[in-house]
């Protein structure tokens, strides 16, 4: 049982709980996406060449975007019911046992055909998990914070993207650096898949410490037996806050898969080496962890919409000078674009981290924040990078998927704008 604390020792371990355990999902699930555009293609899908190899097993990695949403639904659900502790560590334990055997998984040359099936399901678990784990970790910190700095709060588990990706790409690389070229295919890929063992433990750790949301408890504590399930209270009350969450989400996720994970594929395509690729995010990763921390602060003090808007049109125009400089194949040309790329997508991402706790009631906001972020992750985050191989592959050129990420953007501006103004919103 967690000790009881008040104050700022209590709103730290909140914050805390929400940052590691969110950066050791994303650990997990940007794992598979780094080892999908690098490793998977000749371990599991060997009879496949080239680019057609990066994408059956980028199609795999779409898979897990398509559980978010169910994983959103049953977790919003119980964690609107039950409470969100219990749903943030039961989707750590069911992330972190499925990333364990992804590593443990025989190739295609010792099980044949059963080695695709078997990285598929695995994938559709992590999706699951991970379904449910923005809505409860933002949403944790929301609920525990003073009002006045909400979105700087709410902005450090957002973090855990970046620092997942960072830890996930880092560990690949290091693999790679570690051993031959043969050994890494052949088991060095794996250790950091097993090693999230680890991570996974130090996040229940953290999480297992903390007390659950008093405002959830006051909403748990007036509930009605013929109160309707949250599900569907949240479509009757929320429609318009459901699209808005679903439509700036788009954009903001479309950017990140591509400055990253899409950035990986196209390197590959154009032979810079995965080296230069991969150390170009992270360098990006901890400005975008910066920006994230800086657009929550902004957003308190200017408002979600002002800083986010703004956000959202330089990441789209940044888009038409990020391929240009990548395809420059010089190291410092390929770093600023991905830096200045996820600098853009940090503050996006900061100033929308409250907006989205500020538009549900409390008795639904997990599940209408886990539906509207997570089925965008399916538009967006499945297809950003996918669609961006097979256009890449059709026509040899970027200038669709800047076009593709740019209408993205524009969705996101479009959400934010019908939402009332939330800076002010009390929670409760």
């Amino acid at each position: 049982m967690a000790t009881k604390i008040t104050g700022t020792s209590r709103l730290g371990r909140v914050v805390a709980a929400g940052m590691v355990g969110t950066t050791v999902e994303f650990y997990d699930f940007f794992l598979y996406g780094a080892a999908s555009a690098t490793i998977f293609g000749p371990v599991f899908f060997p009879k496949a060449d080239g680019l057609l190899g990066v994408l059956l097993a980028l199609v795999t990695y779409a898979v897990g975007f398509a559980a978010r949403p169910v994983g959103g639904l049953v977790f919003g659900h119980y964690g609107d019911r039950i409470g969100r502790k219990r749903l943030l560590v039961a989707s750590l334990v069911l992330m972190g046992g499925s990333s364990v055997l992804i590593g443990l998984l025989p190739g295609y040359a010792q099980i044949g055909v059963a080695a695709p099936i078997l990285l598929t399901l695995l994938r559709l678990v992590q999706g699951f998990a991970l379904g449910g784990e923005f809505g409860g970790a933002v949403l944790l910190v929301a609920e525990h914070g003073p009002a006045a700095r909400r979105g700087f709060w709410t902005s450090w588990p957002q973090t855990g993207g970046p620092l997942g990706n960072l830890l996930a790409t880092g560990a690949l690389a290091a693999m790679a650096a570690v051993t031959s070229q043969a050994q890494y295919q052949s088991w060095g890929w794996r250790v950091p898949f097993v090693a999230s063992v680890l991570l996974v433990l130090v996040g229940l750790w953290v999480r297992l410490r903390v007390e659950e949301s008093p405002l959830f408890r006051q909403a748990a504590a007036n509930r009605a037996p013929t109160d309707r399930p949250p599900l569907l209270a949240a479509l009757r009350r929320h429609p318009r806050a459901l699209f808005s969450v679903f439509a700036a989400r788009v954009g903001e996720n479309a950017t990140f898969y591509v400055f990253t994970l899409f950035l990986l594929v196209y390197a590959k395509s154009i032979g810079l080496p995965a080296a230069v690729a991969a150390g170009a995010v992270t360098i990006g990763s901890v400005g975008q962890v910066l920006a994230m921390l800086a657009g929550g602060a902004l957003s308190d003090r200017f408002g979600r919409r002002v800083v986010a808007v703004p956000a959202a049109v330089a990441a789209g125009l940044w888009a038409a000078a990020f391929f240009p400089l990548v395809a420059s194949r010089q190291q410092g040309a390929v770093v600023a674009a991905v830096v200045v790329g996820l600098v853009c997508h940090g503050v996006l991402t900061g100033a929308q981290s409250a907006f989205y706790a500020e538009l549900f009631d409390t008795s639904v906001r997990y599940s209408g924040v886990s539906l509207g972020y997570q089925a965008a992750t399916v538009v967006a985050g499945a297809t950003a990078p996918l669609v961006g191989a097979a256009l890449l592959r059709s026509t040899g050129s970027t200038v669709p998927v800047a076009i593709l990420l740019a209408g993205c953007l524009a969705l996101t501006i479009v959400g934010m704008l019908v939402a009332p103004e939330t800076r002010n919103r009390e929670l409760s």
